[in-house]
């Protein structure tokens, strides 16, 4: 019986904490301007994102193009004009 007792107890507090939980807080403003503005700072967040993707993988690409021609390479018989 005094294990009934302590395990309805264990219960009601559990059950206790949540209803009385914490508020929400908002996190988005509740005005649509202002989403509208942090709307429009993520777009171009990701716009900025893709781009530097991009012109990574063009510089790499243009990097390996050049390794295939091997201009990067040194030559030692180069005439030189002095």
């Amino acid at each position: 019986m005094k294990e009934l007792a302590m395990a309805f107890a264990g219960i009601f507090i559990a059950v206790a904490t949540l209803w009385a939980g914490q508020e929400k807080i908002e996190v988005f403003p509740g005005s649509p301007y202002e989403k509208l503005i942090i709307y429009e700072n993520l777009i171009i967040f990701w716009i900025g994102i893709i781009g530097l993707v991009v012109i990574i993988g063009m510089k790499l690409r243009e990097i390996k193009r050049i390794r295939n021609m091997g201009i990067d390479r040194e030559e030692k018989d180069i005439p030189v004009l002095d």
